[in-house]
């Protein structure tokens, strides 16, 4: 029987993030910021696990971004960050965990990462 790759690698994936999820939660004080991203547009929440509710929210497809046309999704991703970033410190958010979702740190996650720690999170 064959099975196509995108399956075993999403499964693969999600294996490396129910790993990393045994070590990081968020707290009240450092909420968990997680990291989605599919083929055309990235996700990213802050979550507070004690209370099981998402505090702030971003992504490509979001009303608020703007337009986002002509640019390459490593772009789009690192601009998520940035609001996203800004929209933490708005809320008194200062210090998250980084949850990258079993993804590598590379590409759009690390642009992620970058566009957040520019606005002035820290993890």
């Amino acid at each position: 029987m064959i099975t196509p790759s995108c399956k075993i690698k999403n499964d693969l994936r999600k294996r490396r993030h129910f790993s990393i999820r045994k070590r990081v939660s968020g707290t009240s004080e450092r909420p968990r910021l997680v990291v989605f991203r599919s083929l055309k547009h990235i996700y990213a929440q802050v979550i507070d696990d004690t209370k099981g509710e998402t505090l702030i929210s971003m992504s490509t497809i979001a009303k608020d971004m703007g337009t986002l046309t002509g640019k390459k999704k490593t772009e789009q991703s690192y601009e998520v960050g940035v609001k996203l970033g800004e929209k933490a410190l708005a809320a008194g958010i200062k210090k998250v965990a980084f949850d990258r979702s079993g993804y590598k740190y590379h590409g759009r996650i690390k642009a992620l990462a970058e566009g957040a720690r520019k606005a002035g999170l820290d993890f």
